[in-house]
């Protein structure tokens, strides 16, 4: 998985790689699954919802720069997996989900596997998480038709929020960072994931 999907398409930071090559990807999928876990495709993990392509995860990750040490939420919980990663890197990750089964496996999940340094929530993620911000960085695994006000309000100085917009019927990830002057949008590869259900994002999936 490290060298043929993530290497050969241009991640190349070390932490990151090392990250991946640490967290046992099998773990976060039905057991069912568990032959696929390492493929080059995103993976059904019960609710409607999926854990990411590999890929994708490599790419969300190192757009929001973590190091050692940041605070970072996450919205859209799911597996745990991209929790996991983050965990790898030294963040302090604080994670919200907003499917109860999902965000009690993914929590039984982290302290199964000896995680520390991380907080789940279940709740409308959209709202952030007011009373541990600011944020380093702010990954959402979901799609938005634009991205959340509350996300943008707890972001810190020269924090990074990276998030799949809804672009001409189909999804962009923008890596969208605060600086002096207001916030600097920067667009990214296509992709595709679940809708971001939520009072500032989908008020009701989109799929239905």
């Amino acid at each position: 998985m490290v060298e043929q999907q993530l290497k050969e398409r241009g991640i190349k930071d070390p932490r990151l790689l090392d990250a991946f090559r640490k967290v046992p990807r099998h773990e976060f999928v039905p057991p069912e699954l568990a032959h696929r876990a390492y493929s080059d495709n995103p993976l059904p993990i019960g609710e409607g919802q999926t854990i990411s392509q590999p890929y994708m995860v490599a790419v969300m990750t190192e757009a929001a720069d973590v190091q050692p040490g940041d605070k970072v939420l996450e919205l859209g919980t799911g597996s745990g997996y991209q929790t996991a990663i983050l965990l790898e890197l030294g963040a302090e990750v604080y994670s919200v989900e907003r499917v109860a089964q999902l965000h009690r496996q993914a929590h039984d999940r982290l302290s199964r596997l000896n995680y520390s340094r991380w907080k789940l929530k279940l709740d409308d993620g959209t709202f952030g998480w007011p009373e541990f911000s600011p944020f380093n960085s702010i990954v959402v695994t979901a799609g938005a038709p634009e991205a959340p006000t509350p996300l943008l309000e707890q972001l810190a100085l020269n924090g990074k929020l990276v998030i799949p917009l809804e672009e001409h019927f189909s999804q962009v990830l923008y890596t969208i960072v605060r600086t002096e002057r207001g916030f600097e949008r920067h667009r990214g590869e296509r992709c595709t994931f679940v809708p971001l259900i939520g009072e500032h994002a989908w008020k009701h999936d989109p799929r239905e």
